[in-house]
C-alpha cells in the first residue's frame, strides 16, 4: 500500500466518523413503506385483525421514526419526541387527503376499477402519497429525511415531486412518468396532471434558492402531458385547461384555454425506397 493509499483511507475514516448523524436510507424507506401499509391495506404485507395489533404497530412506527430523528437532534428545531408526537397528531389530515387523492384518480380515469386498484397499482398516487407524508415532515423542519422519501418515489414512479411544494387536495397524476414539480410550486385543489409535466424554474442559479421561482397552478386546472410550465410569477388561473407540449412562461387568466398547434404534413412516398433511405 503506497503512502497515497494510506491518506485516502485516511480520509474515507474521517469522513465515515463525521457521517454518524446521517439518517439510514434503508430504515428510512422501511418507515416509509410501513407507514403506507397501515393507512392502506391494499398495500399492506400483513393484516392488522385488532384495535391492539393496529396500537402496536403504530407504535412501533413512532419509534422508528424517533429513532431516525434523533439522529439529525442537532438540526432539529424541537426534541425528536416532540417532531414525533406533532407527526403523529397530523396523520388523519393527511389520510383524508390522501382518501380524495384515490377517489379522484379513481373517478377520472376510465381504466381504474376501483379504489382499491388505484392505492395499489397506480404509481401517480404513491407519488403523492409519499409527498404528502414527506411533506409533513417538511412542515416540522425536519432536514434530510422529506428529501430521502421523496427520491425514494422518484426511484419507484419516475415522479418528482420536491416536499416543499404546496398541493391541495384532492389531486390527481395520470400515468406520471417524468412529471416534475419543484420546490415553491403552489397547487390549488381538483387539479390534474399528465405525464411529461414539468413545473419548474427559469433560471437555477443557486442565488435564487429563497425566493419563490415555480408556477403557481390555481384550482381546477388541467395540464396535459408534456407541458412545461417555468416561474415563480406565473400563475395558471383556475378552470384553465393547458395542452399537451405547451411552453409558458408567463400568468394566463382564469378559464384559458392554452393549446400549441403543430404542422403536421403528410405525403405519400413514390417509391418505398425514399422512406428506406430516410436519414435522420
Amino acid at each position: 500500500m503506497t503512502i497515497n493509499n494510506i491518506s485516502f483511507i485516511e480520509h474515507l475514516a474521517a469522513k465515515h466518523q463525521q457521517a454518524i448523524h446521517v439518517v439510514p436510507r434503508s430504515l428510512s424507506c422501511a418507515f416509509l413503506d410501513g407507514l403506507l401499509q397501515l393507512l392502506f391495506p391494499p398495500l399492506s404485507e400483513q393484516t392488522l385483525h385488532t384495535v391492539s395489533e393496529v396500537q402496536t404497530y403504530m407504535d412501533r412506527l413512532q419509534s422508528d421514526l424517533e429513532y431516525l430523528l434523533v439522529r439529525l437532534q442537532e438540526r432539529l428545531p424541537e426534541p425528536p419526541s416532540v417532531v414525533v408526537k406533532k407527526f403523529f397528531e397530523e396523520l388523519p389530515r393527511v389520510y383524508n387527503k390522501l382518501v380524495a387523492d384515490a377517489a379522484a384518480i379513481e373517478s377520472g380515469d376510465p381504466a381504474a376499477a376501483s379504489i382499491e386498484e388505484v392505492i395499489r397499482t397506480y404509481p401517480g398516487f404513491y407519488a403523492v402519497a409519499v409527498y404528502r407524508i414527506a411533506h409533513l415532515l417538511c412542515q416540522e423542519h425536519v432536514p434530510l429525511l422529506p428529501r430521502v422519501l421523496s427520491e425514494y418515489a422518484h426511484a419507484k414512479t419516475g415522479v418528482d415531486i420536491h416536499p416543499g411544494a404546496i398541493i391541495g387536495s384532492p389531486f390527481c397524476i395520470d400515468h406520471g412518468t417524468g412529471i416534475v414539480i419543484g420546490e415553491t410550486a403552489i397547487i390549488g385543489s381538483n387539479v390534474k396532471i399528465y405525464q411529461g409535466v414539468t413545473l419548474g424554474a427559469v433560471s437555477v442559479e443557486k442565488e435564487m434558492a429563497n425566493i419563490k421561482r415555480h408556477p403557481t397552478i390555481e384550482d381546477n386546472v388541467v395540464i396535459y402531458a408534456g407541458a412545461t410550465i417555468l416561474g415563480g410569477s406565473t400563475v395558471v388561473g383556475k378552470q384553465s385547461i393547458v395542452g399537451g407540449n405547451v411552453w409558458l412562461t408567463e400568468s394566463v387568466p382564469p378559464f384559458s384555454r392554452v393549446y400549441h398547434r403543430p404542422q403536421i404534413k403528410v405525403r405519400m412516398a413514390s417509391e418505398p425506397e425514399d422512406v428506406l433511405n430516410f436519414s435522420i
